[in-house]
């Protein structure tokens, strides 16, 4: 709890350096989020916060108190969420280029990162199953070992898992995780050196090793040379009976701009993808982090953030470690809905500046393969009443729109008619899985647009 309540201490000296406006709108909104090598990295709720908190007559005031209260040599990073998960995959990059020209490579994956911290649900079950296969028997079971999935569904976790397995279990082996980026960079570097002894060490480096895996691999598209390269390092490690695991954001099939024969090596083992997490999945992560970072989190939080956010778990954590700290800064032990509401007020305006009404009906429309005019109209039949319904329930809840309003949307329906649909679908959301699981599948479809 060190970052938060120094965090603390400087906000209160904050209070009294800023005016009101510029502490209340914008500096208080700011969550620290890591402080580690003389650095402070606080992320704001928004693009626009940020920019406004980097104002020199902000940020100078913000130094000055980090100052007083980290140390002198403290420097303030201001970043938004989508640069501070960028922020973590540069630190990873950092660990990953760290691991290749360190020997012995056994410590340096991240230790956060095992199975037993992996979260399992339906959407993963079968990925994990294959990784820890693979980790238990590498080059016995599935090789080569082929996952994708999008941004923050634990492809990396579960690579690291796997190093950190075989670092316990098989200390014999050479185990090496790269990005396709640092072997791009290690390729080309040895092309540039134009030496016989750079070229020879680049393929003894990635050939000699027992157990491959490499993220990203989707990068690899469009760059010829570097596709040629590894396919070569590929055929090496499957001839010498080595275990292959790559991770990607897509299939190898939706990889276009890839060479055949490296698109026929991909798919010549295990292809399994990791699908977006249900609703149970995502209370059980954040269930987790709880658990592991002694969160004292009220259950419908938990339930209010599992609801609310897309698909991506980190963004998902980031939501619950601020609720957590805003609850701190009030000086509470547990958060409660009310801090949840707050600490997140800034996070559902960035939702309603990408949604409108309009676009929740058509969405409702299509997941049900109804029409607009069905949904809107008289019908009473269950196929129609039910998308109904739900979308009532979602435009109400994501963009606050007054009953009266909807009710207009909705072929002039009376208010008490629409707070009944309202209801009955926020009343099914806790108890039907089946109602809970539609709402949320909608949602992380709106919340990806």
């Amino acid at each position: 709890m060190f970052l938060l309540d120094q965090w603390k201490k400087v906000l209160n000296k904050l209070e009294n350096e800023l005016t009101a406006v510029n502490f209340d709108l914008w500096v208080n909104t700011l969550t620290p989020i890591q402080y580690a090598n003389d650095e402070l990295i606080l992320m704001a709720p928004s693009v626009t916060a940020k920019n406004q908190v980097n104002q020199p007559a902000i940020l100078d005031k913000i130094t000055k108190c980090v100052h007083a209260e980290f140390t002198p040599y403290t420097f303030v990073r201001v970043t938004e969420a989508q640069e501070y998960q960028e922020s973590i995959r540069r630190q990873e990059t950092e660990i990953d280029r760290i691991m290749q020209e360190t020997p012995n490579l056994k410590s340096k994956f991240n230790k956060k990162y095992t199975f037993e911290n992996f979260v399992v649900g339906k959407s993963n079950q079968v990925v994990c199953a294959a990784m820890q296969s693979v980790a238990e028997h590498p080059s016995q079971k599935f090789n080569p070992l082929f996952i994708y999935g999008g941004v923050g569904l634990g492809k990396t976790h579960l690579l690291h898992a796997v190093g950190n397995y075989l670092n316990e279990h098989r200390p014999d082996l050479n185990v090496l995780y790269v990005t396709c980026e640092k072997f791009t960079n290690d390729y080309v570097d040895s092309i540039r050196n134009g030496k016989e002894k750079s070229n020879l060490d680049f393929r003894d480096k990635y050939r000699s090793v027992d157990v491959l895996m490499i993220d990203d691999i989707q990068f690899i598209s469009n760059k010829m040379g570097i596709q040629e390269e590894f396919f070569h390092t590929f055929n090496d490690l499957y001839q010498n009976n080595k275990q292959i695991i790559i991770a990607s954001d897509r299939s190898p099939k939706e990889m276009s701009a890839l060479e055949e024969r490296l698109r026929s090596r991909f798919s010549s083992g295990l292809i399994q993808d990791i699908q977006e997490p249900d609703y149970e999945t995502k209370v059980a992560i954040l269930n987790k982090k709880c658990s592991q970072e002694g969160y004292l989190v009220d259950k419908d939080v938990i339930d209010f953030i599992a609801q609310k956010t897309g698909t991506n778990i980190r963004e998902m954590e980031g939501i619950l470690s601020k609720v957590v700290f805003y609850a701190s800064l009030q000086n509470k032990t547990h958060a409660s809905m009310e801090d949840a509401h707050e600490a997140l007020k800034d996070y559902g305006e960035t939702e309603k500046t990408n949604l409108d009404a309009e676009k929740i009906l058509n969405t409702v429309c299509d997941f049900f393969k109804v029409t607009k005019e069905d949904l809107i109209g008289k019908k009473k039949n269950k196929e129609i009443v039910e998308p109904r319904q739900l979308c009532i329930y979602l435009i109400n809840d994501m963009l606050n729109i007054p009953l009266t309003a909807i009710g207009a949307m909705f072929g002039g329906r009376d208010h008490t008619t629409i707070m009944h649909a309202r209801d009955k679908i926020s009343n099914q959301v806790k108890v039907n899985p089946h109602i809970r699981t539609l709402v949320n599948d909608i949602r992380s479809q709106l919340l990806k647009y």
